[in-house]
């Protein structure tokens, strides 16, 4: 079960926030991990074997707001699930400052080309997630695994449990603490089983 973070400062702020410069959720955002805690906590529809969350404060803040409806399991950080990483000259730059500088934006349906200077390659970042999201599959099976993450790893599990092409050919919009889910049905096949699940966001504006 992949679970988006709730709104970051970095995205209300609009600049590029890489783990490094990461300042966690807004406002909205800890409302938002809130609402997913509760709705767990009146009705969760699985039994977690373990929590995991990437290494960005986002990240770490939403799964320790839900994890007491998660039967208080520990949180453990897997950096392998971290978002596309933008390097460390692009890493809190204004979205402003980036198009000033480089142009209107990046092309991501390149999986070799480097999306930001010095940063990962979408070829590279989808070897990364998809790695630790099968590593952590295989580490658990038979279990189910609540992974705290963002949207481009959420990508990553369709386009590789999915078997589908590592960048292009689609676009997802991941809503922030959305759900989703995919079930292993055995070494090489999967099913999804639910995207974008947030009905605990109603009302919240």
């Amino acid at each position: 079960m992949l679970v988006r973070h709730g709104e970051s400062v970095a995205t209300a702020k609009r600049y590029i926030g890489g783990h490094r410069t990461c300042k966690g959720l807004t406002d909205l955002g800890v409302r938002q991990a809130e609402a997913l805690r509760d709705r767990w906590a009146t009705a969760l529809d699985f039994t977690p074997d373990a929590v995991i969350a990437s290494h960005f404060p986002r990240a770490i803040e939403t799964a320790n707001i839900v994890v007491p409806a998660l039967a208080g399991l520990p949180v453990a950080i897997d950096p392998g699930v971290g978002e596309h990483d933008p390097g460390p000259i692009v890493d809190g730059m204004t979205f402003d400052e980036y198009v000033q500088r480089w142009g209107t934006g990046p092309d991501w349906e390149d999986p070799y080309h480097t999306v930001f200077e010095g940063g990962e390659t979408m070829s590279a970042f989808h070897h990364r997630v998809a790695t630790a999201l099968h590593a952590i599959a295989a580490a658990h099976a038979g279990g189910t695994v609540v992974v705290f993450c963002h949207g481009g790893v959420v990508d990553v599990a369709f386009r590789s449990f999915l078997r589908l092409s590592i960048a292009g050919g689609f676009e997802l919009h991941t809503l922030n603490t959305s759900v989703t889910s995919f079930m292993r049905l055995g070494s090489t096949r999967w099913r999804l089983e639910r995207y974008n699940d947030a009905s605990h966001l109603v009302g919240l504006g």
